[in-house]
């Protein structure tokens, strides 16, 4: 007989050599400190371009006052119980009605985690009838949501951004329909940093009767006019069925919200078994996103600062030859040669060892198979000094090494 727990003592499953070795440096490392731009690694003070912390707000004085008063008004835990029972107040309301008004939307409903918004939204949406038709580089949250909202029927992957594919899934998925469709994309793609072609999917979605849903975790807060996101990027935004962003990333944070009609939300809310089932969001948190809202909404010049961080760096590292694909957003990818898992490892190696720069390794799942990059992510909190010395330590890196960076692996495996 088989244990099912025989799986657990081999090297299979994601990262399993990284497990089994009980890594803490490649696979699970530990950074001492506030969020931000300096930290500790292993005792060692490191410059970090590794976290979503876009607009620098993470450890502002002002946002920690916020959170401490809540958790001294309310306490940590706040409301007890979900929001259909005991768990809704008027903080939740409100930030409700100031979130929905920021993505100029009628209405949103706040979730207590960015990845149960997301599979909670679709999950509620979608019926037995109705098809899914997703961009095969979506977050692994939209792809766990498209499996539970299609409950073992059939779904349409579409090539990544590419819009001949998605009309002709649209075209397949419109015949003899009993129900709707809902198309699903990031709005900035969280690896490659490039962004969906929007104006052209929602003229499809509108062609073929289609609904969209964006989620905008990297969007949210940054893109657009007022950081209102890539659909505001595109002026699309009143075309967007269904627009998702996450407290996790720029609001420094945690939770999620989805904004849209106000019908739909109400059914959202009824419907959405990770919101019906679950404790709601504390309202520590309640109100340190509302303060980190007035923060995107009144310093603009954050969002200038982060482009002019993520300009520097990008100009600096493909001057040096280095492949960072098409990034059209401050995410900053930077391509491996061949996909090696080996030369990522010694070159994250060195460059925190040697540089005192600590980046992290992106690999399957978390890409495709056959990639491997390291995910830069500038901030408003990064200097000039900063970006300078991450450059200067890219180009000794290079030479050390001496790296053949004449190929384009983005190009590759686009």
């Amino acid at each position: 007989m088989n244990d099912i727990f025989d799986k657990c003592r081999t090297d299979s499953g994601y990262f399993g050599a990284f497990r089994v070795a009980h890594d803490t440096y490649f696979s699970q490392p530990i950074l001492d400190g506030t969020p931000g731009p300096h930290m500790k690694f292993q005792g060692k003070e490191v410059i970090v371009w590794a976290i979503n912390n876009y607009l620098g707000i993470a450890g502002r004085a002002d946002l920690n006052a916020v959170a401490s008063r809540a958790v001294a008004d309310y306490g940590p835990s706040a409301p007890m119980g979900s929001r259909l029972l005991t768990g809704n107040t008027e903080e939740h309301i409100a930030l409700e009605r100031k979130l929905a008004a920021f993505c100029r939307k009628p209405a949103s409903v706040v979730f207590n985690y960015g990845y149960l918004g997301v599979m909670g939204t679709v999950s509620a949406i979608v019926g037995k009838d109705d098809v899914i038709v997703i961009d095969s580089l979506s977050h692994a949250s939209m792809i766990d949501a498209t499996i539970l909202a299609s409950a073992g029927r059939r779904f349409h992957p579409y090539k990544h951004n590419d819009m001949d594919d998605l009309e002709s899934h649209l075209r397949s998925a419109s015949k003899d329909r009993a129900g709707g469709i809902l198309v699903i994309t990031e709005g900035v793609f969280g690896m490659k940093g490039d962004l969906a072609r929007l104006p052209e999917i929602c003229n499809l979605k509108e062609k073929y009767g289609a609904r969209l849903f964006i989620d905008d975790a990297h969007g949210f807060g940054i893109m657009g006019d007022g950081g209102r996101g890539t659909g505001e990027h595109f002026g699309v935004q009143d075309r967007v069925d269904l627009y998702f962003g996450t407290f996790a990333k720029t609001f420094a944070a945690i939770g999620g919200v989805t904004a849209g009609v106000e019908d739909v939300m109400d059914w959202v809310r009824y419907n959405a078994r990770t919101n019906v089932f679950a404790k709601a969001l504390p309202l520590v948190y309640v109100k340190t996103v509302e303060k980190a809202l007035s923060i995107v909404e009144s310093e603009p010049e954050l969002r200038e600062r982060m482009w002019q961080m993520a300009r520097r760096l990008q100009k600096g590292l493909t001057d040096l030859g280095y492949d960072i694909g098409d990034t059209q957003s401050p995410i900053t990818p930077v391509y491996v040669v061949a996909g090696s898992e080996k030369t990522a490892m010694a070159m994250i190696a060195h460059l925190r060892e040697e540089h005192g720069i600590f980046v992290s390794g992106v690999t399957y799942p978390v890409v495709p198979r056959g990639v491997v990059l390291f995910r830069m992510i500038p901030t408003a909190a990064h200097s000039e000094e900063d970006v300078d010395r991450t450059v200067a330590a890219f180009k000794g890196m290079r030479d050390t090494m001496k790296l053949d960076l004449s190929a384009k692996p983005s190009q590759v495996n686009r």
